[in-house]
């Protein structure tokens, strides 16, 4: 399962089960600890996760928090959990304190509903009073999936994420102030259109009467671009075939639904996604399941096959790599880690689809 249906899922259970969710530790246990598998890390492994993790970091009283994401046995982000009908607002001056005991960059204070990333943007080793990244995890959006994917353990790199969250930070500020403003027009947002095309004096009577219009006018303004770009969307679909063959389609359905991709199969994908990563955008890697064997895959193209897993049914495990011809070599491997022996490999398939297009 690809990570964006894990998020999605993970949303659609949290809706379900909130109301039955009473207790903090019931938040972490059904909704957090998910949260952070989903993001490739095994919440059993204390070299990967460590609950109660001691901020004693020059510290002179010890304090816990309740997460630390570890990578080479140094936090990269600690988490801070709180019962989901709790405010976050409330608890932020104790992530606060939490980051500034430990090395880790990233601080995270979540309810298991609403999920507030924060680092040190404005002043170097001082958290920012407000998060660069948040989101709620049962209206999760499109984008939010993408950047919220930075995190992966498949692709986390602190350097990226940084620079990407100096560009939410403003980008989530100026969408405050925008949703705010056409909501509520202020006399200034008002008195830039007036200004523009009224000839007269901005009177108190003239900012009244325009405030209304500019508010009507900005919002039948964005229902006309969407819906332009709706029609534009459905002119520029071409029209599809629609007679099939019924046995056929049955039968594709029925051999489909037996294909079940594996924790190992998705645990190899990211291990040769964090491979190529230093090569290629990570985005253009994917992978297709079948039923005896994992594809991953360029641009999402069947064309363009990197390499195959075959972890189903089977006593041995391997790796099918590609030669120039597209030649499936199959190599026995006894654990997943033995793929990255296989890295040169990896990137020379990589780099040899890059050279036909170019």
């Amino acid at each position: 399962m690809e990570f964006k249906e894990q998020i999605k899922q993970l949303g659609d259970k949290v809706t379900k089960l909130r109301d039955q969710i009473q207790t903090e530790e019931a938040t972490k246990s059904a909704f957090v600890m998910p949260f952070i598998q989903s993001l490739g890390y095994d919440v059993f492994n204390p070299m990967e996760v460590v609950p109660e993790f001691v901020t004693d970091f020059g510290a002179k009283n010890i304090e816990k928090v309740d997460y630390a994401i570890l990578k080479e046995t140094q936090p990269i982000m600690i988490i801070e959990c709180k019962n989901h009908l709790e405010n976050l607002d409330k608890h932020y001056t104790q992530i606060h304190k939490y980051f500034h005991l430990t090395k880790a960059r990233f601080a995270l204070l979540t309810n298991g509903v609403e999920y507030n990333f924060y680092t040190d943007l404005d002043n170097a080793n001082k958290m920012d009073e407000k998060p660069f990244f948040s989101f709620d995890l049962t209206t999760i959006k499109e984008q939010q999936i993408k950047e919220l994917a930075r995190f992966h353990k498949s692709g986390f790199d602190v350097n990226t994420i940084l620079t990407s969250a100096s560009e939410l930070k403003y980008s989530n500020a100026i969408k405050n102030v925008l949703t705010k403003e056409l909501a509520t027009p202020s006399a200034e947002f008002v008195k830039f259109f007036v200004s523009r095309v009224y000839d007269g004096k901005a009177t108190e009577k003239v900012m009244t009467q325009f405030t209304e219009i500019v508010r009507k006018t900005v919002d039948q303004t964005f229902n006309d671009i969407v819906s332009d770009r709706l029609m534009n969307a459905i002119n520029q679909t071409k029209p599809q075939q629609v007679e099939t063959d019924t046995a056929n389609a049955h039968e594709k359905a029925a051999e489909e639904s037996k294909i079940v991709t594996t924790e190992e199969e998705l645990n190899g994908f990211y291990i040769i996604k964090s491979i190529l990563r230093t090569s290629i955008d990570a985005e253009r890697i994917h992978y297709r399941d079948s039923q005896t064997y994992c594809s991953v895959i360029l641009d999402n193209n069947n064309r363009k096959p990197i390499c195959r897993l075959w972890l189903n049914g089977q006593t041995k495990k391997y790796i099918g790599l590609f030669d120039e011809n597209k030649k499936e070599t199959k190599i026995e491997i006894a654990t997943l880690d033995d793929i990255y022996g296989y890295g040169t490999q990896l990137v020379d398939t990589l780099q040899m689809y890059e050279s036909e297009e170019k």
